[in-house]
């Protein structure tokens, strides 16, 4: 028994023993009705690891009294997966039962072998069950999310991962209960807490502490340094590219955009400390400092840059500040999104007017041959006009009307911008009507 890790020991086999995913687990959830050999279908599990995938399939398949093959995409192929639906049809001839395929990491499946099994789930030979910690919108393929169900686990909280490693210090025939290890609740605690809302991560720590324990007052003992042990360089949910990493610095991202100094730096905290790359954060802050303030403050993205450069010569966790300083300025600095709409703007009429002809006063004229074709004629050069503003001079194609794309927000330098851009869009028509 010992030979298999505490996490697969301790893994529930009925829905009494299940801790946490109350939203699908709960009396009147999606999922119970599975659990109590009711409707079996195709579903999807997406959730991180930990969080009970495995397990939930192997219960529904217990509760419906279906065959149970489980598969890793991370090594299985379309010859495994033709083996399961051999199988499948055997047990069905059989025994007349319906077969569970369980496919763990199911998004590391191509196209072509998700395909390999979609004809058996359609025609029933199969019961589909995928787990994947990736968003099944990306990296499953549209026909088989058509044909299963998708639900979302949920990390676990403290509490929940607490109450499973209390569970397994005093099962004595599945956990450590054989050793009557003392534990204090505040180590359980500090346990749980870094478990990170993964029961597995948990169980592997719990056991670790425990082959470290001491003989205190002849009792086996979790004590403080077995813990400080196990949790030497603990880390947070990450997963550098994956739907966490997304969802994050889409966080940090919005937090600076709401002007929210705080919770900026804690989602910049936050992925540096799950290990992303600094320099990924360096780019998007600069995103942020033109789709965001733009010239509402320009000197943000002179900043962001500098913080860019600044970790490039110091590198962590030196250069971290830097970073933390650029995204607490673009938190706190006016915002404005106006250059990012205009450009949007001009991209679509680029688009809708094609390659129309620069008008011949705009054309370049470095040469005689180009001078006598027209180029430059009537050109008005603005340093040579009162206020050096040529009023009344287009410069867009003839082919299409004049377009206003740039219109500056309320706040910042872009207020000033603004009474500018005014006054000299209101003498450019006082021009055009007197012609």
């Amino acid at each position: 028994m010992q030979i298999r890790p505490l996490a697969d020991r301790m893994r529930p086999r009925n829905l009494a023993e299940m801790v946490g995913q109350q939203h699908l687990l709960g009396p009147d959830r999606p999922l119970r009705s599975l659990l109590e050999g009711r409707g079996l279908h195709s579903l999807i599990l997406w959730g991180p690891p930990g969080t009970g995938k495995t397990t939930v399939a192997r219960m529904v398949a217990s509760a419906c009294d279906a065959e149970f093959i489980a598969l890793s995409a991370v090594m299985a192929g379309v010859k495994d997966v033709r083996s399961a639906v051999d199988q499948a049809q055997l047990v069905r001839s059989n025994n007349n039962r319906a077969t569970v395929l369980f496919l763990d990491e199911v998004h590391r499946f191509n196209k072509a072998q998700q395909d390999a099994f979609l004809p058996f789930v359609e025609d029933g030979t199969l019961v589909f069950i995928g787990a994947t910690t990736e968003n099944p919108s990306f990296a499953l393929n549209n026909a088989l999310l058509s044909r299963a169900s998708t639900y979302v686990l949920k990390p676990l909280d403290a509490g929940d991962i607490e109450q499973l490693l209390q569970r397994a210090i005093e099962d004595r025939e599945h956990g450590l209960g054989e050793a009557e290890l003392e534990a204090a609740p505040e180590l359980i605690q500090r346990l749980a807490d870094s478990a990170d809302g993964d029961a597995r991560r948990g169980y592997n720590l719990l056991e670790l502490a425990a082959g470290l324990s001491e003989r205190v007052d002849g009792r086996e003992t979790l004590t403080p340094q077995a813990i400080d042990a196990v949790l030497q360089g603990s880390y947070r949910r990450f997963d550098r590219q994956g739907d966490v990493f997304y969802d994050q610095i889409s966080a940090l991202h919005k937090s600076v955009r709401g002007s929210n100094p705080d919770a900026a730096l804690y989602w910049l905290v936050r992925m540096l400390d799950g290990g992303c790359d600094p320099m990924y954060i360096a780019r998007r802050l600069v995103r942020m400092a033109s789709e965001d303030v733009g010239n509402a403050d320009p000197r943000a993205l002179r900043l962001a840059l500098d913080a860019w450069e600044s970790y490039e010569r110091l590198g962590s966790p030196e250069g971290d500040l830097a970073l933390a300083q650029a995204a607490v300025f673009l938190a706190c600095a006016a915002k404005s999104n106006a250059v990012e709409t205009a450009m949007k703007a001009a991209a679509r009429d680029v688009k809708q007017y094609g390659s129309l002809d620069v008008p011949p006063h705009l054309r370049n004229a470095p040469t005689r041959l180009m001078k006598e074709l027209g180029h430059g004629k009537g050109y008005r050069y603005d340093h040579d006009e009162e206020g050096a503003f040529a009023t009344g001079q287009t410069y867009f194609p003839d082919d299409m009307p004049e377009k206003t794309y740039y219109e500056p927000v309320d706040r910042g330098l872009e207020q000033r911008i603004a009474e500018k851009l005014k006054r000299l869009r209101e003498a450019n028509r006082e021009a055009r009507a007197r012609r």
